[in-house]
């Protein structure tokens, strides 16, 4: 069917390159500019479609799909503000090298700085945050630049989904008729097949579909090819020297599933005998490997330097991923006197204590399968049992207080969760609790967050996206001041029809600034920084369609969790809890772990 006009001709095009790219969903927001893309998408039998009325929402819930695939989820919307909303996503993907793609429509160019309406400059609009950026062509039916066209998109995706996976921004100018209005002889028949088609290999027919964006298992017009880099053999054999000592450690910073192969470093810890310290965002702080490796998780209480003094320092350490949450961890790697080998496959630099000594430009999985299979070295089991003496001590201490606390909620959702689960925390406190009070182990928990660049905004939105891209169960546990922040995002449970059990940590604040010196100086510490804001949010159950419940215990919150994951559509349970008294119970718990190895707990 001839497309009705060059518009329709141009979004069918690029729907179509890319769902033979892989696309299989898109999130679309409503505008008039956006018009030609929206129907393309909305026609595309290969694209599911996730409308949302917020466009920041709309980016974060984009980000998360792509978290939990490591695969783009394109983003539309019309011209002005509404590609501004996109901006902070992008800089977290930017960041944390989530794909991601923009395609913003725009007014024609000649209106650009006239004072037309609903026009704002939307070139380079967020400036180096992306990995590439392109302002289209305005759309014509002429086959060589049809053919650009489907190019440009290929390369947008294998820039958005590469080594150095990031944001893209195709910025897409229409002019009127933006519907697909029927305009006479504005596109010839034989551009059809080249708009909407693979392109044709080895001899068959490019395949031409019935209908509009019907189908789109032929060939992309442009095929990809993406790989890994590797380090050469010479290289892997003088690393695995670097690496055969008594005393080293693999560190295992925040990374997205796709990123690390838990199997493959857990093949070098055993090559090595070192332990690994997994950040909960790594993927190894959960799974079945931990029943066969020594992954800890408790560094965060008992890495104190009055500890760590008496300690041997490590010889060797192998970091992989971004840099770990854990302060006390980043600190103590800062101070220790070792071979550091930051593996990064981008060749970028994501150690900001400055005292790593190498940086290898390579592939984490691959590296640790190749470096199993020829590192050798003398093994120390008294440095493993150094190692393991702490983390026994950590996990005997934190079992052995049972009253409600932040940290104790974040991990006994943990523990309550079914398999599997997909794990999605808020920055701020959630994120760091996980990573003191949450124990490896075997259970099939994805744990994710948004670490790039820290923000509180969409998190709620970002869970959803994650959750609407597995058949997991999805548990969010998140703050009040982020509920509050991205409540827009709760729309997306019943538009995009995704089931959530959220977590409400509500301590009417922003309960970090307890963690600094502000704290002591009041006033402006109570209205500037914690910000109280007495909000009741149990009506935002009855607005959204979700189940609300509050409780007050421990013992209370696991009764209502349990009860939630087993029953139909979402439920938030919100924990009322007291910023002060939880960093207290914190700094106590430290204390006793420090105190029980022997360093000063006062220090």
């Amino acid at each position: 069917m001839t497309a009705p006009n060059r518009n329709t001709l141009w979004a069918r095009a690029i729907a179509d390159e890319l769902a033979r790219g892989g696309v299989t969903a898109a999130c679309i927001s409503p505008g008039s500019r956006s018009t030609p893309l929206t129907v393309a998408f909305d026609e595309h039998e290969s694209i599911r479609t996730f409308s949302h009325l917020d466009e920041r929402a709309a980016a974060y819930f984009a980000l998360g799909r792509a978290r939990r695939t490591g695969e783009v989820t394109p983003l539309v919307c019309t011209s002005g503000t509404a590609a501004a909303n996109y901006h902070p996503a992008v800089l977290e993907a930017d960041q944390s090298r989530v794909p991601l793609l923009a395609l913003t429509a725009d007014r024609p160019p000649e209106l650009r700085d006239s004072g037309a309406n609903q026009t704002a400059d939307q070139e380079k609009l967020y400036g180096d945050a992306v990995r590439w950026y392109k302002d289209l062509p305005e759309p014509e039916a002429e086959a060589r630049k049809l053919r650009s066209l489907r190019t440009t998109v290929a390369r947008a995706l294998t820039a958005a989904e590469g080594t150095d996976a990031g944001p893209v921004h195709l910025n897409c100018p229409f002019r009127k008729p933006l519907e697909p209005t029927d305009v006479p002889g504005d596109v010839p028949e034989d551009l059809d097949t080249l708009a909407a088609a693979g392109r044709e290999r080895d001899g068959g027919d490019a395949a031409a579909p019935s209908a509009p964006g019907a189908g789109s298992s032929s060939p992309a017009f442009v095929e990809r090819a993406q790989g890994t880099p590797e380090l050469p053999d010479t290289e892997i054999r003088s690393l695995a020297e670097s690496l055969g000592v008594e005393r080293g450690l693999i560190v295992a910073g925040p990374a997205d599933p796709t990123e690390v192969d838990p199997e493959a470093v857990v093949a070098l810890a055993h090559a090595t005998g070192f332990p690994i310290l997994a950040d909960p965002l790594s993927g190894l702080r959960f799974g079945g490997h931990t029943r066969v490796a020594p992954v800890l998780g408790g560094y965060d209480a008992y890495l104190d330097e009055s500890v760590t003094a008496d300690w041997p320092d490590p010889e060797a350490v192998l970091r992989i991923g971004a840099s770990p949450t854990s302060k006390p961890l980043r600190k103590y790697l800062g101070r220790v006197d070792a071979e550091q080998f930051v593996v990064d496959p981008a060749g970028k630099w994501r150690e900001a204590e400055f005292t790593a000594t190498d940086l290898v430009v390579a592939d984490p999985s691959r590296l640790a399968e190749a470096l199993a299979r020829v590192v050798t070295g003398p093994d120390s089991a008294d440095w493993r049992e150094l190692w393991g003496e702490a983390e026994q001590t950590h996990w005997e201490t934190v079992d052995g207080y049972e009253a409600l606390f932040e940290g104790g909620i974040v991990a006994d959702a943990v523990e309550a969760a079914p398999e599997p689960t997909t794990l999605f925390v808020s920055n701020s406190m959630p994120v760091r609790d996980l990573d003191r009070f949450a124990r490896p182990s075997a259970d099939a928990v994805t744990a994710l967050g948004n670490r790039g660049v820290s923000g509180i905004d969409g998190i709620t939105s970002t869970a959803l996206g994650a959750g609407s891209a597995t058949t997991d169960h999805l548990t969010l546990v998140i703050g009040d001041l982020a509920y509050y922040h991205d409540m827009n995002g709760l729309l997306a449970v019943a538009r995009c029809d995704v089931d959530a059990t959220i977590v409400l940590l509500n301590n009417d604040g922003g309960g970090i600034f307890h963690m600094l010196p502000i704290e002591s100086f009041e006033p402006p510490f109570t209205d500037q920084f914690k910000t109280p804001h007495g909000i009741d949010f149990e009506p935002t159950g009855e607005l959204y369609g979700l189940d609300y419940e509050r409780v007050d215990s421990r013992d209370g919150f696991v009764d209502a969790y349990s009860e939630a994951v087993e029953s139909e559509g979402s439920t938030v349970i919100e924990v009322a809890t007291e910023a002060a008294d939880s960093h207290a119970v914190r700094d106590d718990l430290r204390a006793q772990v420090v105190e029980a190895l022997g360093g000063d707990p006062a220090n």
